[in-house]
């Protein structure tokens, strides 16, 4: 074998690896479309007319997060995220805020996420619509059960996220060659007069809601800690790319299908169906509707798996060892314990309780849960922008400054003007509850340090310990594909002993 054979077969690992990552920390804002769009129709009244306006000024907001967070990650190559930034900009405690409401968010995209599943399963089966709370419940208690039996591979979920593009794609072919409706074109021309004169002002109220679309864009700044194996040239590198392939795939399948809907002017689904599969519904032959409903089903579930891996991880992150050997000592040593399959039971049965809660509060509708949803995490990404620019201040990164600062105004009016629902409140209130826990769990701890790291630490996953801190170490999702890189390595270092080295 060659030194060329060896650099194919690093190159075939790198990609597969990359593949992995990008697809699978993309889960969740991709899930987000099945309910994002609906939520800002919701918001317009039924006015198809202003839609595609609303969903393109929310992908223009991602894309503002998205960049800012690019230069995020060339700062923090071992991950940590919007906390990782408040820390080193504002110190430890401060980086409780964003770790606050992630905590929130990820209680919310676990309902929600449920939520929405079980309202895929009845737009196919509306029979089951009676049935709905109970049915948000079993699944719920199903993902949560299959935490047991330790993560499941970001693998799992980067595959789902395929899937459900290709039946997406499959819905948008087939929106080609369909015809709008009669009588949904009279019921959009109704008050088309009327929306005109307040325009600006329905997508300015449309668009926060819709914002829902946003949560999960910033998980590849996190989830690079999962890649142990790679430098941080490499964490930089993929976590960029993640970034962008992200924003570049949701954005676009987001405005193709608003403009699906437009085209065809489904309108405000029934209480039992939603806007997606009214429109997979309307477009696709039987067998594609039931590919894109059965997609949809397990890719939001996929999300819901995500957050019952990262809540209970960070709190074991931040919990105090029970043998002493270290750790940050902020939550009691219970969040810490872990079963054979090294899952935080203690962590995933708090994050079961509390969804459980919220669902049935909400009746498992998801188009209630999205007034609660795009605030927490918008808490998060206001901070981590705020933060990165003061840092590039110091660093006299004007241009960098800059954009930091329109990107935390953008975000900022988004939270303002979610802040105008008294659902949103309610969420900003949860968010500084779970905040406050924590920061006064810190300081009865003694304020120990290096608590902002416990969101990479966190995603790093199971480790060898060292010196009292978790190392990062690559996660079951991305093994497969590193393996093979390690494999291509392998082989090269056989060859470089078969082969002499030439005199120099």
């Amino acid at each position: 074998m060659s030194a060329p054979a060896r650099g194919n077969g690093w190159l075939h690992g790198r990609t597969a690896l990359l593949i992995a990552f990008a697809f699978s920390v993309m889960a969740d804002p991709v899930s987000s479309v099945a309910y994002a769009i609906e939520a800002a129709l919701h918001a317009l009244d039924g006015h198809l007319g202003l839609l595609l306006a609303a969903m393109s000024l929310v992908v223009i907001v991602v894309a503002l997060v998205v960049t800012s967070y690019h230069q995020l990650v060339d700062r923090f190559p071992e991950g940590g995220g919007a906390a990782a930034a408040t820390g080193r900009a504002f110190g430890d405690g401060w980086s409780f805020v964003p770790m606050g409401a992630l905590i929130v968010d990820f209680v919310l995209t676990i309902a929600i996420s449920v939520s929405a599943g079980a309202s895929a399963i009845i737009s196919y089966v509306p029979s089951l619509a009676p049935y709905r709370l109970g049915l948000a419940l079993v699944l719920l208690v199903l993902v949560a059960g299959l935490m047991w039996f330790g993560h499941m591979g970001r693998a799992v979920f980067a595959l789902l996220t395929v899937v459900f593009l290709f039946a997406a794609v499959a819905v948008l072919v087939s929106v080609a060659t369909s015809a709008p409706t009669v009588a949904d074109t009279i019921s959009a021309e109704a008050g088309e007069t009327a929306l005109l004169h307040s325009a600006p002002l329905s997508v300015l109220l449309a668009f926060p809601v819709a914002m829902a679309l946003a949560t999960g864009v910033e998980a590849p700044s996190s989830a690079i800690a999962q890649l142990a194996q790679l430098d941080d040239a490499g964490r930089r590198s993929f976590g960029r790319i993640a970034l962008w392939l992200t924003l570049g795939i949701v954005g676009t399948l987001t405005l193709l299908l608003t403009a699906s809907v437009v085209y065809l002017e489904i309108g405000l689904p029934g209480e039992d169906s939603t806007l997606v599969a009214d429109l997979a519904r309307a477009a696709s032959t039987p067998s594609v509707f039931a590919l894109f409903q059965g997609a949809t089903a397990l890719l939001l579930l996929s999300a819901a798996s995500s957050s019952f891996q990262a809540g209970p991880g960070l709190l074991k992150a931040l919990a105090r060892r029970e043998d002493a050997s270290g750790g940050h000592g902020v939550l009691p040593a219970v969040f810490g314990r872990a079963n054979s399959h090294h899952t935080p039971y203690v962590g995933v049965g708090l994050f079961l309780v509390l969804s459980a809660v919220v669902v049935t509060a909400a009746g498992a509708r998801d188009q209630r849960l999205v007034l609660f949803y795009a605030v927490a995490v918008f808490v998060s990404f206001l901070m981590g922008l705020v933060s990165m620019a003061i840092l590039a201040h110091r660093d006299g990164q004007r241009r960098w400054m800059a954009l930091n600062i329109v990107a935390a105004v953008a975000v900022g009016f988004t939270l303002v003007m979610n802040l105008m629902r008294v659902a949103a409140i309610g969420s900003l209130a949860a968010t500084a509850v779970a905040s406050g826990i924590l920061y006064w769990a810190w300081v009865r701890a003694g304020k120990p340090s290096g608590a902002a790291h416990a969101v990479a630490e966190a995603e790093a996953g199971e480790a060898s310990e060292t010196g009292g801190h978790e190392a990062p170490a690559a996660s079951n999702a991305v093994r497969g594909a590193s393996d093979a890189e390690e494999a291509a390595d392998a082989a090269y270092a056989v060859d470089a002993v078969q082969e002499p080295a030439p005199r120099r």
